[in-house]
């Protein structure tokens, strides 16, 4: 006979407190590049639906498989052993498989080399898709990912480093073992500027190098010093700038030397951070590492900023993501939600929401793929130029309108929303990264400013995008002109400088989205962001807009 006490309604009625109702299940099991049918105009739009079967295989991936490693690789952080246990200085940082998995599906795809390895036209834009997509399942991973890719135009300025290191950086191989480069197969690689006492004035950092025996590009040098961020640190080599001579120079360092011995980079702590978790960031000192100068001595700015060029695309592409996956995951939980007798998402008020979240994602979107269309075409003056002042303007706006947006997003899903459990907490923790890395909104408008008046071609060719889009919607020309007006009078320009960057950034979303885009979605998003009376918060869209079909067009479709 069982000593346990019959079973009574009574104890059934205490054990059993509710029945979970009214709750949707998780966004997943889907193909992220198919089920998004803004992401795919985008790409075909700008020369890139010859890579539709890649990105669909890629998409399949990440929907299905990567968004499980995304939490594993936020939950279990990279943590640091600076020795082994005899007391050898070790500097290795430890991660949770699921990281590994991430990184290895993106450089398998083409994430790292598409386009340096691919000269078919649109590589561009399909390399940003890849992006774009991997960025849903994990944005910590996409900053190794990212400067990978991004490395290659400053390495290549050495030919004979490029010849050495280019082809491992260059192959679909991710090899996460600790050893010397050139054991491996595949190669990632990081990059160290920022040092305490300059933060974004690199041109204060105080690390030195001094050639082992010849000086010049490609040889060998020592460098001493220390740099407040150096991002994702067991990647195999570093762009860094030190200084010799009191003349700013960029080297590429390797985590190994050439005989095979550990350089002396000493890891002194990681950063902890506010998001970005599953990617490693640190505090380092070189105690003589070793490195070869990349170009000329003094050129170090110019060499690195051909890597913070592309970097600082990729962060406008990567908050483009953070709000297109916030979109999704807002419309599909509150699409799984009854209230007052109707689906969430039906109610009047949160379609407007939900609405006017889609056209600011696909708005951010739209620009960055007008860059990646731009850097297929760069060997055209008008584009090259569109890239360096664009890029700055899409920076700025983009990863700052991420912040509020993903926030947005979160309330939308309501209190579950904010737990870790769900994504949208991930996305919003994640949104400021993007604005302060690479430079911040100040140091973008700056940049712009400079850009604009030492190279008259880059304001030409933001004009003549503007341009393109005359006469397709009266308060867009209205607009245009007034902005012209106000920009001629340079008078407290520096102090009007977000005031400038704004209009430019409202400006080419709306021009983008009426030469490029569906007529009733550029509508849509001129009526509202160029509307003389203003309004501050997502979910203020004009009655006179469908937001219904806008909602549809940014669910996700299975």
């Amino acid at each position: 006979m069982s000593d346990r006490p019959p079973t009574t309604a009574a104890s059934q009625t205490q054990a059993d407190t509710h029945t979970v109702t009214n709750q949707p299940t998780p966004l997943a099991q889907y193909n992220a590049y198919l089920g998004d049918e803004v992401l795919q105009h985008w790409v075909i739009r700008f020369g890139g639906g010859w890579g539709e079967t890649a990105l669909s295989q890629f998409g399949y991936g990440v929907g299905h498989h990567l968004l499980e490693a995304g939490f594993a690789a936020n939950k279990h952080l990279p943590e640091l052993q600076t020795h082994d246990r005899f007391g050898h200085r070790i500097d290795q940082i430890d991660y949770h498989p699921a990281y590994h998995q991430l990184m290895a599906h993106a450089i398998e795809h083409g994430h790292c080399h598409l386009p340096w390895t691919n000269t078919q036209s649109g590589a561009h834009v399909v390399r940003a898709a890849l992006a774009f997509l991997h960025n849903h399942a994990d944005p910590g991973s996409g900053c190794p990912l990212t400067m990978t890719f991004a490395s290659v135009p400053a390495i290549s300025i050495q030919p004979d480093i490029a010849a050495r290191w280019l082809p491992k950086i260059l192959s679909n191989r991710y090899d996460e073992r600790n050893k010397p480069w050139f054991e491996k197969g595949g190669l990632t690689i990081g990059m160290a500027m920022t040092e305490k006492q300059g933060g974004s004035d690199v041109r204060a950092n105080t690390t030195v190098a001094f050639p082992l025996g010849q000086s010049g590009g490609g040889q060998l040098y020592t460098l001493t010093g220390h740099k407040w961020f150096c991002s994702a640190p067991m990647c195999d080599g570093f762009l860094v700038l030190a200084q010799v001579e009191q003349k700013l120079s960029c080297f590429l360092v390797p985590r190994w030397r050439e005989d095979g011995s550990k350089n002396p980079i000493h890891i002194q702590r990681l950063k902890n951070k506010l998001g970005n978790k599953s990617n490693a960031s640190s505090e380092i000192e070189f105690r003589g590492a070793h490195g070869w100068l990349l170009g000329e001595e003094g050129k170090g700015i110019n060499t690195i900023i051909q890597m913070v060029a592309l970097t600082r695309y990729d962060c406008m592409l990567g908050s483009s993501a953070l709000m297109a996956q916030a979109v999704k995951e807002a419309i599909w939980h509150t699409s799984g939600r009854s209230v007052f007798g109707k689906n969430l998402h039906d109610q009047p008020l949160m379609l407007n929401v939900l609405a006017d979240l889609a056209l600011e994602a696909e708005a951010a979107l739209a620009i960055s793929m007008r860059i990646a269309y731009a850097l297929d075409h760069s060997a055209d003056p008008q584009q090259a130029a569109l890239i360096r002042s664009a890029t700055g303007i899409g920076k700025y706006w983009i990863c700052k309108r991420a912040i509020q947006h993903t926030y947005e997003a979160m309330e939308c899903i309501g209190g579950v929303g904010y737990v870790d459990e769900n994504i949208t907490s991930r996305l919003y923790k994640e949104a400021p990264v993007n604005s302060i890395w690479e430079g911040s909104g100040n140091v973008q408008c700056l940049d712009l400013l400079r850009v604009l008046k030492r190279e008259p071609e880059t304001l030409a060719a933001l004009i003549n995008e503007f341009q393109q889009a005359r006469g397709k919607e009266p308060l867009f020309d209205k607009k245009l002109e007034l902005f012209l007006v106000e920009f001629a009078a340079q008078q407290d320009i520096e102090l009007r400088a977000r005031q400038i960057m704004e209009s430019l950034a409202l400006l080419w979303q709306s021009a983008t989205l009426l030469v490029y885009g569906d007529d009733w979605i550029a509508k849509a998003f001129i009526t509202t962001r160029l509307a003389d009376k203003q309004y501050h918060q997502y979910g203020t869209l004009d009655p006179s807009i469908d937001v219904s079909a806008i909602v549809k067009r940014a669910m996700v479709k299975f």
